[in-house]
């Protein structure tokens, strides 16, 4: 599938451009960013339009400010950063629609950049209003969307504003779109998928779409003890694991699907219990067998689960990765998510491997297990991510096919 891209835009010199960003970032209590990832990836669209000769105007959400002004929620705080980070003056304005807008757009300097008020200041914009996206619109000669992140909602600004003017992917989107696509859509195979998460219930979408496309499927986090009760390991039980009683039929039908699609199912083969949910606490590695009655947790997988996916991984050309293996926030029980990403990282350095990964759990996993940069692709998304991996189409991308 061919989507538009910047280049489809024809000349830009002069032309006001507005670039539909994620710059919805993390602040701590005194409104200073405490992660420029989202601005720090937005930056290189910017950059290209501005030297293709475009006016650039930025719009973003921001926070939940539920469709009214609340300056605890304002991209004013946004504006400095954006402007270190970019290099260039950033002219910041406290509204997105309206004369305001519109004569801050004729003022523009030709070196500057412009910053629009929160987008869900106006509760239209969630309700994908079309009235509020030709408001949005109307300073524009193109229109750019970079917010993958928010590709899976049909926003005013990802579809009704994108029907309005000539528009196409910035480069992050086609950046996000590409490497999902070679992710999951089109792999080299063998096809490799990591999926960690506490609940069966919260992913029941997603392993009912893997099992369909992917060769191998590592089942993990507190969803693998639904798994391994399903199969008959009753020592695995409500008191010492997140085991979803009410789910087995479900992990059972899972599993079938996978078999019926020539799709291998590794699961723990040995677990760490601990004392208590804690760093550091008391913990030893036990098999599925010797899992002691009670006063003990599953808080991650043993060496031999480690070997086994490690081995499994050293046979696939890609993998796609969502979420842990144990409990990563505290030591020692990052020991497996640290290992299996180190192995992916070497494998990936090595030329052998292609690796996404993606949602808030996962990229802060990688990060803790210091190869977040050694992967092929770490996408900025969380449940436009999760969506893509569930074999939705996402209506922001959608919007844009060629």
């Amino acid at each position: 599938m061919e989507f538009k891209t910047i280049e489809d835009l024809g000349d830009l010199n002069g032309k006001v451009a507005m670039l539909r960003a994620d710059l919805n970032v993390p602040m701590d209590e005194n409104f200073h960013v405490t992660n420029t990832a989202r601005i720090d990836r937005t930056v290189p669209t910017i950059k290209t339009l501005m030297e293709k000769g475009a006016k650039v105007v930025v719009i973003s959400h921001f926070g939940r400010p539920e469709g009214k002004g609340d300056m605890n929620n304002s991209l004013s705080h946004v504006a400095p950063e954006l402007e270190k980070s970019l290099g260039k003056h950033v002219v910041f304005v406290d509204d997105c629609i309206g004369e305001k807008v519109e004569e801050a757009v004729k003022n523009m300097k030709a070196d500057e950049v412009l910053l629009l008020e929160n987008l869900r200041f106006y509760k239209e914009e969630k309700k994908g209003d079309e009235a509020f996206a030709k408001e949005l619109v109307k300073p524009a000669d193109v229109y750019v969307s970079d917010a993958f992140s928010t590709a899976h909602r049909a926003h005013a600004s990802m579809v009704a504003a994108v029907k309005e003017r000539p528009a196409a992917f910035g480069l992050l989107m086609a950046e996000e779109v590409d490497a999902l696509s070679r992710g999951l859509n089109n792999p080299e195979r063998p096809l490799m998928a990591i999926v960690g998460g506490s609940k069966v219930d919260t992913k029941l979408d997603l392993l009912n779409n893997l099992v369909k496309k992917v060769d191998k499927l590592v089942i993990s986090g507190g969803m693998a003890h639904t798994f391994l009760r399903a199969k008959g390991y009753d020592a695995v039980n409500e008191a010492n694991s997140l085991v979803q009683m009410h789910m087995l039929d479900t992990a059972k039908e899972i599993m079938a699907t996978a078999e019926a699609n020539n799709c291998e199912i590794i699961l723990p083969v040995d677990v760490v219990a601990s004392k208590e949910f804690k760093p550091m606490a008391e913990h030893m590695t036990v098999t599925l067998e010797e899992i002691p009655a009670e006063g003990w947790s599953l808080l991650d997988v043993g060496e031999k689960t480690i070997a086994a996916i490690c081995a499994k991984l050293e046979e696939c050309k890609t993998l796609v990765w969502n979420g842990p293996l144990g409990v990563f926030e505290m030591k020692p029980f990052d020991n497996a998510t640290n290992k299996v990403a180190e192995k992916a990282a070497e494998l990936t350095q090595a030329g052998k491997l292609v690796s996404v990964a993606g949602g808030g759990d996962t990229v802060s996993a990688l990060a803790n297990a210091g190869v977040k940069n050694k992967f092929s692709y770490i996408s900025t998304a969380g449940g436009a991510f999760l969506e893509w991996m569930e074999g939705k189409e996402l209506p922001g991308v959608i919007v844009l096919k060629k």
